[in-house]
């Protein structure tokens, strides 16, 4: 298994170093005084988003991640060296769940973004902090305080500015295939596609990203066939491209299965821009076109675009559809990012 969405770790930070106690014993210095140094810190841990990963695979083999305890003061005044980190690295699109798989920690879109996960320990001090002017020798140290430990949940949504949905053999993956050059497995028969695939898709001399997932069936939602897990890749995408199998039985049926499972799953999938789009046009005949054409533009309420992956029929034509959307979604979002102007000052 090559691609892995959902991680169970525990992690613990390192405790600190104890405090030393120690005087200061020299040939000719009577009164040396207490020397001990303070324990070190221990070691935190990290989750740091990096670039070059776009799987949990990591975290099949590894599922527990402690940071080092820090160093015991010493005599001659001599600190206690900090503990190591331990650093998760997760790829673009992680959530930091508790172990409650609800509670969000964090959501890591960025590469760079780093969030603490558990802190280390405080050091302990050493005899000589406690020097005061009435206790001149104190014989007293402190231990490090305890680290700290956790199990949290990582769950991976891909981030892709696209997503493609539909039935098991609606075209998903030879679409993917053709305008990217990603290698999905393609095949006659359902669920070729066991987990979610990306691609770069380049027209006029842009790029965005399309997001493939495992193919839905009625009743995804509660756990038939492959489930609707895999849905939440789609959560970030910005528009949806809905494929339709035009050799179906029922195109409109075939339609209202998916929108019923988006809706099922929430998360606002059924609300996301789509365009929807008629495959397989080159095997059916006009007759059949036109049945089916007219099936689903009564279920989705809108015109559908006629798709060939095999002979490229129509696949420009959806291409620009998918890009004038993202450029429109990307505007909102820097509309609304933009500082809200506060009322200005009055003067006579």
């Amino acid at each position: 298994m090559k691609f892995l969405d959902q991680a169970k770790v525990y992690i613990r930070s390192g405790n600190g170093g104890a405090g030393c106690v120690s005087f200061r014993r020299e040939k000719f210095i009577e009164f040396g005084g207490p020397d001990g140094g303070d324990g070190g810190k221990g070691g935190d841990v990290w989750a740091e988003c990096v670039e070059g990963l776009n799987t949990l695979i990591d975290y099949r083999y590894q599922q527990h991640f402690k940071a080092k305890s820090g160093m015991h003061g010493m005599g001659k005044n001599r600190a206690g060296g900090k503990g190591s980190d331990a650093i998760l690295k997760v790829p673009v699109g992680t959530q930091i769940l508790e172990e409650d798989g609800e509670t969000l920690i964090a959501d890591l879109t960025e590469v760079g973004q780093r969030v603490l996960l558990a802190k280390g320990g405080n050091g302990g001090f050493g005899n000589a902090y406690f020097t005061t002017s009435t206790n001149r020798a104190p014989r007293r140290a402190n231990p490090g305080q305890e680290g700290e430990e956790r199990t949290v949940w990582l769950r991976l949504k891909l981030i892709a500015d696209a997503g493609l949905v539909g039935l098991p053999n609606a075209g998903k993956s030879t679409f993917l295939a053709t305008v990217t050059s990603a290698k999905p497995k393609i095949a006659d028969y359902p669920f070729t596609t066991l987990h979610p695939d990306l691609g770069v898709v380049g027209v006029h001399g842009r790029e965005f990203v399309l997001a493939d997932i495992p193919g839905l069936i009625e009743g995804a939602h509660e756990g038939l066939g492959l489930g609707d897990r895999f849905l939440g890749h789609v959560e970030r995408c910005r528009v949806l491209l809905h494929l339709v199998d035009g050799t179906s039985e029922h195109a409109g049926q075939t339609y209202k299965v998916i929108r019923g499972e988006l809706a099922a799953y929430g998360g606002g999938l059924d609300e996301k821009p789509e365009i929807v789009a008629l495959t397989k046009v080159d095997a059916l005949t006009p007759e059949q076109l036109k049945e089916q054409k007219a099936r689903l533009k009564r279920a989705a309420k809108r015109e559908p675009m006629l798709l060939s992956s095999a002979t490229r029929q129509g696949v420009q034509e959806v291409l620009d559809a998918l890009l004038k959307v993202i450029d429109s979604a990307k505007a909102d979002e820097v509309e609304r990012e933009k500082p809200v102007a506060g009322p200005t000052e009055w003067r006579p």
